[in-house]
């Protein structure tokens, strides 16, 4: 994603076209999905795995097409960031981990999927890595310092068009994770079939 100043794309700050930290509203004890921070994966669009739990009145809350950004070492450094897409209904509300930070599209201004490949910038990442405050071990970015952030945003349909670009090799390279990862298992089943059960030798008795 270029960064190179163009007549139509406009200087602003994440924060004036972009929702940081929504919270839709949910009840407390209310059932609903949870994703943790170990449920993302390093520099993957999708989460891995999620789970019901009752939502105990605090934490991140979102929604489909927000994205979830880590924001406590090392996990932030480490390029935990990820696009909310399992939910059952657009309407449907999750709830996760306070050490994430969500942004959230703003209607007619930015696309969902161009928010998150935003959050995946290096430019972005660098920014908001050195912003992190606290005690070694135990650094957080503030909400303040991601809102703050400055940018130059493409008109809408670039946007758009930017984000399926980006999301098409994205939809490649976990096609070809998840090929390598059955070819493995294959693979592990088959030196265990031959070198720790021997089952050739005990076909051929």
């Amino acid at each position: 994603m270029g960064l190179d100043m163009r007549s139509d794309w406009n200087l602003c700050k994440l924060g004036d076209v972009i929702e940081v930290n929504p919270y839709p509203e949910l009840n407390a004890e209310e059932k609903v999905v949870y994703v943790g921070m170990a449920d993302l994966r390093e520099n993957a669009r999708k989460i891995d795995s999620c789970e019901l739990r009752e939502y105990p009145g605090s934490g991140s809350r979102f929604q489909n097409n927000d994205t979830l950004l880590a924001r406590i070492t090392p996990c932030l450094e480490n390029g935990k960031t990820a696009y909310v897409d399992l939910l059952s209904t657009d309407n449907a509300i999750a709830w996760g981990s306070t050490e994430f930070i969500v942004l959230r599209a703003r209607p007619n201004i930015t696309d969902a999927l161009f928010v998150y490949y935003l959050a995946r910038h290096p430019n972005f990442r660098d920014y908001v890595i050195q912003r992190m405050e606290g005690t070694s071990g135990r650094q957080r970015v503030p909400t303040i310092s991601v809102e703050q952030y400055q940018f130059l945003l493409p008109p809408l349909p670039e946007q758009r068009a930017i984000a399926e670009i980006l999301g098409s090799l994205d939809d490649k390279i976990e096609l070809n994770r998840q090929m390598n990862a059955t070819l493995e298992a294959i693979a592990r089943a088959i030196f265990t079939s031959w070198f720790v059960d021997f089952d050739p030798v005990h076909a051929k008795a």
